[in-house]
């Protein structure tokens, strides 16, 4: 079991690392890494459907997570909002790639329409209407 739940981290920080976080403008660099995150999926319910599977596994220090380096470039930049924590962006993210995967899986969704809907509820919200602020 040890090794499957190595080989899906592995998986997991891989696909986020060909994202190229660092390339390009904050929201494209953002929805390759949402596709990308939802492309392991699988993987992703598995390590955070069990709590154990994440057991003795520290997080990327802030200083080399490339998910906080890319939330962080695009709040300096202006294109997220600089109000909102980014450790705190981050955890969304991977709370709606969760989701949506999730969703798949249950016939909620098809697959196909998962990083769709995850870049488009994170980007925009579920408001439907032009933002009053």
């Amino acid at each position: 079991m040890v090794a499957v739940i190595e080989d899906s981290w592995q998986a997991v920080e891989k696909s986020v690392r060909d994202a190229a976080t660092d390339q390009g403008p904050p929201l494209e660099a953002m929805t390759r890494l949402v596709a990308a995150m939802v492309d392991v999926g699988d993987r992703l319910l598995f390590l955070f459907g069990d709590p154990r599977a994440s057991e003795g596994r520290e997080r990327p220090k802030p200083d080399v997570d490339p998910v906080l380096a890319l939330i962080k470039r695009g709040q300096a930049e202006g294109v997220f909002d600089r109000q909102i924590d980014a450790i705190w962006i981050r955890s969304v993210l991977w709370g709606l790639v969760y989701t949506g995967c999730a969703g798949a899986n249950e016939a909620q969704l098809p697959r196909h329409g998962v990083a769709p809907t995850v870049t488009r509820i994170l980007f925009h919200g579920i408001d439907t209407t032009p933002a009053s602020n």
